[in-house]
């Protein structure tokens, strides 16, 4: 090492000159294979890291233990941890493409700096903060309350851990101008994150995303930070730390949504429910609502109820994932349970396993889920003579189909957005500025559900309450969720959906995802397997393209998206989208039949076809 503890290329010489043949963690983009010369670029900033009096000795020290890593240093330095459509995502540890309290204090002053923009007005309201049990979001959340206060913004933090979804009410509650939540929601634990959000509660805006990214990147040094002090912040009226009158507000707002609490008194005595928290925070606002609307018998899995930011008993916290739900399954053979609950560590999405015919207990998907609560939703609407003529239920582009055909039965109408909760909330503000619907109830796929508007983001509070009530009142009669879903496949059809995901990892990869794409968008196909493509709709040149009765175009009102969707006859339909935050080509397929079995049929042999056609693709046939 050089004198004044710079370290130089030479100092390396006898280092980690060979890259790995397994990806990088934390990062997909970069080629993998060959040898490797240090980036003189990274190299520097991690020179500047290493003896600049603004980081701490305990960053020094975790960097002096990397010295001798190109592999490393390169994988912290080569870039710096981007603002996304939402916020930030990255592994915890020193370095710009990292979580560490210098990036979210940058990330910080650059939404402060755009809240500047709006005025003084917007600067009073304020940004209320709520954080998770991950490694370092008490810390996170401190950091950017500190910096918020520096320069002249009330912050409002939460005493303790939060949920998503209680964040997004706040901002509302509170009349604040933004809104902030530390969590990487199911990452690994190495993990922690930064979602943004405006006043309406929803994640921001592409271009309110866009104008941050430009705000953070004209940061030119992190000394340019306005910081407060924790307890000066305190005594100036800048930081206001909020307790559990945000909770009752919230609870209050969730607990509106139920529909036959009578039902949920009348069984209360019977029924049992099994429920995890996944090690998050949905353990106290999920046992308060179904305590407060009548459940008597809420067992928890005492292993997994407490906050625990290693998620010790899960390989990965991820209510989709059969196998975070040992565990509970275990707990609910003991109990003879009649419903199994699991949510997310931010609690802003929530799984079930009920038991099927056969007496087994399975995992429900996020689409049968959805189209449960539709009906569900609907029916007791609809039976208390307050269903509204203008009401709407939204789903993403890729969530089944299923749920559209119930609610037609009902002479309500479905609006499809991108994929992401926000594009919902996005509507539901629509909806109220201008009046034209009523919003009922909105979904995804990937497990995510709202009813009621009190929240702008998927709720796993409101919707743990609903899937609790919902089998509740089948069970009043005799029923379970098992029964309820064959009782709407056979009236509505067998809905069958199924997701691939083809990994592309580095720059080569990135170039294929956009030939694959490029390749279907400028070749329209007729057919995918044995059924005809009816239309295709190609979401980044915003048209929909009718492939016969003379064809035709028309306009999609969404906003720019690289995705296509080919809708092909009896309802079936296939989507193709690269991901937002991982290396992967998504494939989507949905499919109806009359039978489960021709559905599946149907599934496997389309999206089996449209596998092999990319391969082509990938290998210029």
């Amino acid at each position: 090492m050089s004198e004044g503890g710079t370290v130089t290329t030479e100092d390396m010489a006898t280092g980690d000159s060979e890259w790995p043949q397994e990806p990088i963690p934390g990062d997909h983009n970069r080629p993998i294979r060959g040898r490797y010369s240090m980036d003189s670029v990274a190299l520097e900033k991690y020179n500047d890291w290493l003896n600049g009096s603004y980081f701490d000795e305990a960053t020094k020290q975790e960097l002096l233990e990397i010295r001798n890593n190109k592999r490393e240093i390169e994988d912290r330095f080569y870039k710096e941890l981007e603002f996304g459509t939402a916020g930030l995502r990255g592994i915890i540890g020193a370095g710009t493409n990292r979580m560490n309290k210098y990036t979210v204090r940058k990330t910080a002053q650059g939404l402060a700096n755009y809240i500047k923009t709006k005025g003084e007005k917007a600067k009073k309201r304020g940004v209320v903060i709520a954080y998770d049990c991950r490694r370092m979001s008490r810390e996170f959340a401190e950091e950017s309350a500190r910096v918020f206060a520096g320069n002249g913004i009330k912050a409002y933090l939460f005493d303790s851990l939060r949920s998503t979804p209680e964040l997004s009410f706040a901002i509302r509650y509170l009349n604040c101008i933004s809104g902030v939540v530390v969590t990487a929601s199911h990452n690994p634990p190495e993990y922690n994150g930064y979602k943004v959000y405006w006043e309406d509660g929803a994640q921001i805006a592409t271009d309110k995303a866009e104008a941050i990214t430009d705000s953070i990147a004209s940061i030119d040094n992190f000394e340019s930070i306005e910081v407060l002090d924790k307890e000066e912040a305190k005594n100036r009226g800048l930081l206001v730390y909020l307790d559990e009158q945000i909770d009752n507000a919230y609870i209050k707002e969730v607990k509106k949504q139920s529909l036959r609490g009578e039902t949920v008194r009348a069984v209360a005595d019977d029924f049992r429910v099994v429920l995890t928290p996944l090690h998050g925070t949905g353990s106290i606002p999920v046992k308060r609502v179904l305590r407060e609307i009548g459940f008597k018998n809420v067992f928890v899995v005492l292993e997994q109820e407490m906050p625990d930011s290693e998620f010790p008993t899960v390989e990965c916290p991820n209510p989709e994932d059969k196998k975070a739900f040992e565990l509970a399954i275990e707990l609910a053979k003991e109990k003879d349970a009649h419903l199994v609950m699991g949510t997310d560590p931010d609690c802003d999405r929530v799984g079930a396993i009920i038991k099927d015919k056969d007496d087994e207990y399975i995992i429900l998907t996020g689409n049968q889920i959805g189209a449960l609560l539709v009906n569900y939703i609907l029916e007791a609407l609809h039976e208390k003579g307050r269903l509204p003529r203008n009401g709407v239920i939204v789903k993403s582009i890729v969530t089944s189909e299923m749920g559209p055909n119930i609610a037609k039965h009902y002479n309500i109408e479905t609006v499809n957005t991108l994929t992401g909760f926000k594009y919902i909330g996005e509507k539901i503000k629509q909806f109220e500025e201008t009046g034209e619907k009523t919003f009922l109830f909105g979904y995804e796929e990937s497990f995510g559900y709202l009813a009621g508007t009190h929240a702008r983001d998927k709720d796993a509070v409101v919707g743990s309450m609903l899937i609790c009530e919902m089998a509740a009142y089948y069970h009043s009669m005799g029923m379970n969720l098992y029964d309820a879903l064959m009782h709407l496949y056979n009236k509505y059809g067998y809905f069958s959906e199924d997701l691939k995901s083809i990994t592309l990892e580095g720059r080569d990869g990135l170039e294929k995802m956009q030939n694959i794409m490029e390749y279907f968008r400028m070749n329209t196909l007729q057919a995918i397997g044995d059924k005809k493509v009816l239309y295709v709709e190609d979401y980044e040149l915003q048209r929909r393209i009718f492939l016969h009765n003379n064809g035709g175009i028309e306009e999609i009102k969404l906003p720019k998206s690289n995705v296509i969707k080919f809708i092909l006859e009896d309802e079936c339909w296939v989507c193709l989208r690269p991901s937002g935050t991982e290396p992967k080509l998504k494939i989507y397929g949905g499919f109806r039949g009359d039978t489960m079995d021709e559905s599946k049929e149907f599934l496997a042999t389309t999206m089996g076809w449209i596998e092999g056609k990319i391969k082509g693709i990938q290998l210029g046939e």
